[in-house]
């Protein structure tokens, strides 16, 4: 205890005392920071820097399951079955209600599962020194001591002391509510969970978890509670089809009371039947669908932060993507470099731009300069040079800059940035311009992106010149050309986005196959506003584009009425990714990206992003299935009992063949999260229309059917309802069961029913529940009265040959609807799926 107080600081302390002393109270040097060992035994003392979630009890969370309108429902029709001393109705009630508890439970523990999955693989890390080196780590490993960096786009991981750097500038409206932005300096405290705007600065760490100043840390995957139109639409539907079921139950009730039936027995009876027609399992099963979706995306390198995200991902019609490090390798290779001056030599042009670069930074382009060291054996030459000061990039000086004290001991500044903005900086005349654009412009056409690089004169820090231009070329990804092909194909069309001179977004695009129709902002901001949006409509790709331009670009497209997809990396790109239906932060983005994004990557490339968008229209697929059988099955069971009732005045099937119908229903569906499943090459959304108007179809056929059968079993096998009733019963019990089940192969594709094999899982859940159905029915087992096996075998070939016909009726509804076939080649299926 005393050595936890002991690294526990006080704010008070944290505040009033020097950098010097807190850095001497935490016991760490800030040259080497802590080793290995003391800081594993320091996160025994202290714990892991998180905040540790309140979590329900399972017997709790267990007994929820039992309490609500449904459950309710369930409980009164069991009391009522008590009441009038049907015993075995009450205790296979009972037993249901069980069932539905478990399945229930079970299903939100494995949801959970896998959000606390997903919720570790996007674990914030910390760049922190250890051992006298800098390195990466997961944020909950930080202890009180760590030297850690944080720079622009990061998300501060722990409360820290500052000890080093220039300044920070921190939204902390996430913990305050204020919206402006904090300037920190070297001895002020920056806390976990608000967001560098601007700056790079080192600090020390001094309290981690439930002793930060404000008690909480920012968790990039959050349990969000949004709902997405599309959950609203489907909500809708239940709202719907639940007041049409009490209203039919009422209806029911009237004409039975009319007829004198006893009121238990009749209000017991209406219970179970709204209980089994209302779709209550829909909006989990709508859940734990998305819940393993996200999972297979996951496993896909596609980290899915709000589970609606998988619907809007599936109606995407067009995805917005960055240039370097999406379409390119983002491993960039320096050229041969072009002096502008003549008194520099290529070599120095190199030289400068490295003393304008930091290694530790893991910068793409400072990496590249710095490689290219070796090739010009500056190597030893670098090493006569001494980094006083080093500014990082960012999105307002647009460019790295270093103060450098050289061998004769006087200093100096190097800069490095774009060409235009190096050109400003060193205020160049209307000749160097035009020199140093023809160079840009003639390396533009083969691919190259250029870089100026600048300094100003031994022993000053102001009188700048512009010293050449380093070639730099990005590789376009393998996988690139081919991935387009197969979105194009899709109804997905990309438009690239990069920051670079257009004639490298032309030479890009053309070798990609995305086209050649590239704008720059600056002609798009030249027209007019609604010119402009049918340009970006229109636009193959966008150059010379900053981060801010980018929710310009949505705006206009989500105002043509597209679903756009959003990439993007740094703090500038967060209010895109907000605005984008679906936000993509892409491998390697910054905090803030990844906290504004609805799906995060962890591998680089855009072939990620297909499998994202793949996996979410089979995702979707299941859903919308699972929709129309849903629908179906509650018109075709409300319909038939309570037309009979009131047509032949006896009850169909009794109180326990409608619980059982509604277990044996419900157990194939919760597999339909595995079903195997064909997509189509357009978008996906939801028709309501032709989904009411498809279900209502082959509900309809569902009580013709059945209507059918029940006429066929009294006047041609003479069941006689004044004697057989208990027979007629089971008859039509087995029916509904064998037909629904069948049904479920009905709604789950587009295609006639054979052209594609169900999931493992869906199969077998459904022929095990048919088989149970069957042997209920032919041996009674005391809870109905059984029927010959052979009256068993015609309910199932009447059935199948049924089946034929709703299939047959599916598939001119959606011919009619213009939905089918799915305008997909079956090769193309094979390939990829």
């Amino acid at each position: 205890m005393a050595e936890k107080e002991k690294l526990l600081l006080s704010p008070e302390e944290v505040k009033k005392l020097p950098p010097e002393e807190v850095l001497k109270r935490l016991g760490v040097d800030p040259k080497k920071g802590l080793s290995t060992e003391e800081a594993k035994r320091r996160l025994k003392i202290v714990g892991p820097n998180e905040i540790p979630e309140k979590k329900v009890h399972p017997i709790i969370k267990f007994l929820s399951y039992f309490w609500g309108p449904i459950p309710w429902m369930i409980e009164a029709a069991a009391i009522l079955s008590a009441l009038i001393h049907h015993w075995e109705d009450f205790w296979i009630i009972v037993a249901m209600l069980l069932i539905n508890g478990i399945i229930g439970f079970w299903q939100e523990h494995k949801a959970e599962n896998i959000l606390e999955y997903l919720k570790q693989k996007l674990s914030q890390t910390a760049r922190v020194l250890r051992d006298g080196e800098w390195k990466i780590i997961p944020a909950r490993e930080l202890v009180p001591g760590d030297i850690i960096r944080v720079r622009i786009g990061d998300i501060i991981p722990a409360d820290i002391k500052l000890i080093e750097g220039d300044y920070l500038l921190v939204d902390e409206s996430v913990l305050t509510g204020e919206s402006l932005p904090v300037e920190k300096h070297v001895g002020d405290v920056a806390f976990s969970g608000s967001l560098v705007k601007r700056g790079e600065m080192t600090g020390v760490v001094v309290a981690t978890g439930l002793h930060t100043y404000f008690g909480k840390t920012v968790q990039l995957v959050q349990r969000a509670k949004t709902v997405s139109r599309y959950q609203k639409l489907i909500i809708r539907i239940g709202d719907f089809l639940i007041i049409l079921t009490i209203i039919l139950a009422a209806i029911m009730v009237i004409v039975e009371l009319n007829r004198g039936a006893n009121i238990l027995e009749l209000i017991r009876f209406a219970l179970v039947l709204v209980v089994a027609a209302i779709p209550a399992a829909m909006p989990a099963v709508l859940s734990i669908t998305m819940a393993i979706g996200a999972y297979e995306l996951a496993k896909r390198q596609a980290i899915v932060r709000k589970l609606v995200a998988i619907e809007e991902m599936a109606g995407v019609d067009i995805l917005c993507a960055d240039k370097t490090g999406t379409l390119t390798k983002n491993e960039l290779t320096v050229a041969d470099p072009v002096p502008v001056q003549p008194k520099y030599t290529p070599a120095d042009v190199v030289l400068y731009a490295a003393l304008a670069s930091r290694e530790e930074d893991k910068d793409p382009i400072d990496l590249a300069v710095l490689h290219a060291l070796e090739r010009f054996k500056l190597k030893d030459e670098i090493k006569k040079y001494k980094q006083v000061k080093f500014t990082p990039f960012d999105p307002v000086i647009k460019r790295t800059e270093a103060v450098v004290e050289g061998p004769d001991g006087k200093q100096f500044k190097v800069a490095k940035g774009a060409p235009q903005v190096i050109l400003n900086l060193v205020g160049a005349d209307e000749e160097l311009r035009k020199k140093v654009m023809e160079i840009v412009d003639e390396h533009a056409k083969r691919g190259y992106r250029m870089i100026g690089v600048a300094k100003t004169e031994k022993g000053t820090l102001d009188k700048w010149e512009y010293v050449g231009l380093i070639p730099l070329f990005d590789p376009p990804r393998e996988d690139s050309a081919e991935t387009i092909k197969f979105l194009k194909k899709m109804g997905v069309r990309v438009k690239m986005i990069t920051g670079d001179h257009i004639a490298i977004a032309r030479q890009i695009a053309r070798m990609l196959g995305i086209g050649t129709k590239i704008y720059t902002i600056d002609e798009l901001k030249k027209a007019h506003p609604s010119e402009a949006e049918k340009m970006i409509e229109e636009a193959d790709g966008f150059a010379q584009v900053f981060p801010e331009h980018k929710y310009m670009i949505v705006d206009a497209l989500q105002k043509r009425g597209h679903v756009v997809a959003m990439t993007g990396d740094g703090v500038n790109d967060a209010p895109a990714l907000k605005k984008a239906d679906v936000g993509i932060a892409v491998a390697n983005a910054t905090d803030a990206a990844r906290a504004a994004a609805d799906i995060v990557m962890l591998a680089p490339g855009i072939s990620v992003i297909k499998d994202a968008l793949v996996e979410a229209r089979k995702i979707f697929r299941r859903m919308y299935s699972y929709v129309v059988y849903r629908i179906t099955e509650t018109f075709r069971v409300l319909f038939f009992i309570t037309l009979s009732i009131i047509a032949f005045n006896f009850y169909p099937v009794t109180a326990v063949q409608i619980i059982l119908l509604a277990l044996l229903n419900d157990l194939p569906i919760l597999t339909i999260a595995y079903d195997n499943v064909r997509i189509g090459n357009k978008p996906e959304k939801w028709n309501i229309p032709l989904i009411l108007a498809l279900s209502s179809s082959l509900g309809t056929v569902g009580v013709i059917e059945s209507f059918l059968l029940l006429w066929i079993g009294i006047y041609y096998f003479h069941m006689n309802p004044a004697t057989q009733l208990a027979m007629i019963q089971t008859f039509i019990f087995l029916k509904l069961a064998v037909a629904g089940h069948l049904t479920i192969f009905v709604t789950r594709t587009h295609r006639p029913f054979y052209s594609i094999m169900p999931g493992k899982w869906l199969l077998i859940t459904a022929i095990a529940t048919k088989l149970a159905a069957t042997i209920v029915a032919i041996y009674g087992f005391g809870l109905i009265a059984p029927i010959p096996a052979w009256l068993a075998g015609v309910v199932w070939l009447y059935c199948i040959v049924w089946f034929l016909i709703e299939d047959c009726t599916k598939l001119a509804i959606y011919k009619m609807a213009g939905e089918h076939p799915l305008h997909i080649k079956r090769k193309h299926y094979r390939k990829h799926f």
